[in-house]
């Protein structure tokens, strides 16, 4: 049988031990009188690991106009490098079809997209945290209204009786 002390349990006909996390959350922090609201990457960020964190630098530093445009500067010159500069010494080390040049391209790749799918992995439950930190700010709101509703009916229903009972003891009018 749910508490009738209880919003939560009342709202959800549940007792306290059967509901989610979230919604236990919420009413632990209603009883001590505590805000709820947290910012979803403070909390991803005290959670994740070194490896998710490393995963992220590496995903933001893959995907950015800064690496783009350094690696075709770094791949240009290479290839300039082994066709012709070298050439005059004869000391090309990566000639035409530059295969050394393909075996690291490869192993870059092979590397980085792993880690990039972990950094979309982390994102991913970054976004799952902050849908169920703004449902527990969304579900306290909502308790709160629902107590203040209950509180101006108490209030209003209170002061009806009053009137009510002002009005029986007037003389009846003729």
């Amino acid at each position: 049988m749910p508490s009738p002390h209880n919003p939560l349990s009342r709202m959800f006909g549940a007792h306290t031990r059967q509901l989610d996390p979230e919604q236990q959350n919420v009413l632990e922090k209603i009883a001590s009188k505590l805000p709820i609201a947290r910012d979803a990457a403070d909390v991803a960020d005290e959670r994740s690991t070194y490896g998710e964190r490393l995963a992220d630098r590496v995903a933001a530093v893959g995907g950015s106009w800064g690496f783009i445009i350094a690696f075709t500067i770094v791949l240009f010159g290479w290839m300039l490098l082994n066709s012709d500069v070298l050439a005059r010494w004869g000391l090309v080390f990566d000639p035409y079809p530059y295969i050394f040049l393909n075996l690291m391209l490869s192993t870059l790749a092979a590397i980085q997209a792993p880690v990039i799918m972990m950094s979309q992995n982390r994102q991913s439950q970054k976004d799952r945290l902050a849908a169920s930190l703004d449902y527990e700010v969304n579900l306290r709101t909502e308790l709160e209204i629902l107590r203040l509703h209950e509180k101006i009916d108490l209030a209003i229903a209170e002061r009806l009786d009053r009137i009510e009972a002002r009005l029986g003891t007037l003389p009846p009018t003729p």
